[in-house]
């Protein structure tokens, strides 16, 4: 059954294809108040012919500033993951708007590859997201062809963690230290040693400074970070639905204290996929020489997966979900 949801994605995603044959792109500046503004990529259906450009660390064909086809468009917004920028998931954005939808992804600034002076005050990424969310809605040039009443959105890692967020979650930081104590040995709890970081800094952060957005009315969560940061009470007014997508060798979020502690404690149940031999970082776009070379860490697969071939299936499928939870 689901390799005819598969097929059937993908002969959706071909008839898409007839009816807008190209992407259009644009990167834009937010107005984020008396902060810098925003960097977005914006992703979108369009009848211009695409050529081959290089875009941050990826070259993608598109048709940077066309017209945009269409209208009544659903729109998704994209979360990347730590130390990301808005083209971390360019290859879904690319799926995304090959099969008719809007897809807009924001460079969460203080959490970018070029700038982690905020890393861990987590609370201002669902907080941007809203922000792109309201530009997307009322101030982006084209937002006239949007549809207000289909929004999802999708994120990866601390993105996963922002869209729950999103969403209605509300984490409870202060798990982080007795989680730590309890497991020295894990990535986070290394990496807030080495950074001379004391576990308990985000004990007294109130519940109201978490930013929902209830226009969000699906989302993808893919190895979302912090997930044990939520509990049952926490995750209890999410009630969108979810797609969860959780890496089966992901040491860098180890089973079952992240994807499995939001998937057990969500009030319903996600739709749930358990990619095996996958580690932590292919759920980001295969990577070219260049890019292998120079971030090995985030690159490499172990022996035997293929990321290329896994993301022409994650793609269809995360569009699947979206089609049919954005109707």
């Amino acid at each position: 059954m689901r390799f005819m949801a598969v097929i059937a994605t993908l002969f959706f995603l071909v008839i898409a294809r007839a009816f807008a044959a190209d992407v259009g792109f644009e990167e834009v500046k937010i107005a984020n108040g008396t902060e810098p503004p925003l960097t977005a990529g914006i992703w979108y259906p369009t009848n211009a012919p695409a050529t081959p450009h290089a875009l941050g660390a990826f070259t993608q064909t598109v048709a940077p500033g066309a017209p945009i086809a269409g209208s009544h468009l659903p729109l998704v917004v994209i979360s990347h993951g730590g130390g990301g920028g808005y083209d971390s998931h360019y290859d879904t954005a690319l799926a995304l708007a090959h099969a008719g939808f809007v897809a807009a992804a924001v460079s969460h600034a203080g959490d970018t590859f070029d700038d982690q002076s905020h890393v861990l005050q987590l609370w201002r990424r669902p907080a941007q997201l809203h922000r792109l969310v309201d530009y997307m809605l009322d101030e982006w040039p084209w937002h006239g062809r949007l549809d207000a009443a289909r929004v999802g959105a999708f994120g990866f890692s601390n993105g996963g963690f922002t869209v729950l967020v999103a969403a209605g979650g509300i984490p409870d930081l202060s798990k982080i230290a007795p989680y730590c104590a309890a497991h020295p040995e894990h990535d986070l709890c290394e990496v807030l040693k080495h950074a001379g970081v004391d576990p308990h800094f985000d004990a007294d952060v109130p519940a109201s400074v978490w930013v929902h957005d209830p226009r969000i009315k699906a989302i993808v969560v893919a190895a979302p970070a912090f997930g044990f940061t939520f509990g049952r009470a926490g995750l209890s007014s999410v009630r969108a639905p979810i797609q969860i997508w959780r890496a089966a060798e992901d040491r860098h979020q180890p089973h079952p204290y992240y994807d499995e502690a939001v998937r057990t404690d969500l009030p319903r149940p996600p739709e749930y996929h358990v990619v095996a031999n996958a580690g932590h970082y292919d759920f980001l776009p295969p990577c070219d020489a260049r890019l292998s070379r120079k971030m090995p860490e985030i690159c490499t697969s172990l022996p035997g997966f293929d990321r290329a071939a896994f993301h022409e299936y994650f793609n269809a499928d995360v569009v699947r979900f979206f089609q049919a939870r954005l109707r």
